[in-house]
């Protein structure tokens, strides 16, 4: 199968467009227009912004299709990739909350991840989604994934400064 590189000038209506999904067995699958084919998800260079430049790839390690960026996509495929990036790795998964600070539009994080505490930023209007399993993704102004596996299980006080992000 040829390579398809999605960029900004990309049509997303019709058969041209790249769509994601998963499958009945719960694998991500991709199709631009034709039949569906199995696809793993592998992260391309600069692994400083981890959501740019994913490679699609078949059972043989084929590149399938190069997403520049999960904007470029339809939404529904989109929140199906991000899915597929927060299990796949080069993600922080957060372990508690110490605080969250509001300023005009942009909200801080500072958290306790398995990799260490950081510190990071989204915008105001950036919300967590919710991945299968029920955890809760969060991105940051420069795309980096911030993972909340089981949201119940966290300390009182992460639970009180998540609480106003869930539905």
């Amino acid at each position: 199968m040829k390579t398809i590189e999605l960029t900004t000038n990309t049509p997303f209506e019709g058969e041209l467009a790249l769509r994601l999904w998963r499958g009945a067995d719960g694998c991500l699958v991709a199709s631009h227009g034709g039949e569906g084919v199995p696809v793993t998800v592998a992260r391309c260079f600069p692994w400083s912004d981890p959501t740019r430049f994913v490679s699609l790839r078949d059972g043989e390690d084929e590149e399938v299709a190069l997403v520049r960026s999960p904007d470029e996509l339809p939404e529904g495929s989109r929140k199906v990739l991000e899915e597929e990036l927060a299990i796949a790795g080069f993600v922080f998964e957060v372990e508690s909350l110490m605080a969250v600070d509001e300023e005009i539009e942009i909200r801080t994080f500072h958290v306790r991840t398995r990799q260490g505490e950081r510190r990071f930023q989204t915008h105001r209007d950036e919300w967590p989604r919710t991945v299968p399993g029920g955890g809760l993704l969060i991105r940051d102004v420069v795309g980096d994934l911030y993972l909340v596996r089981e949201p119940g299980g966290l300390d009182r006080h992460s639970a009180k400064l998540l609480w106003p992000f869930l539905d």
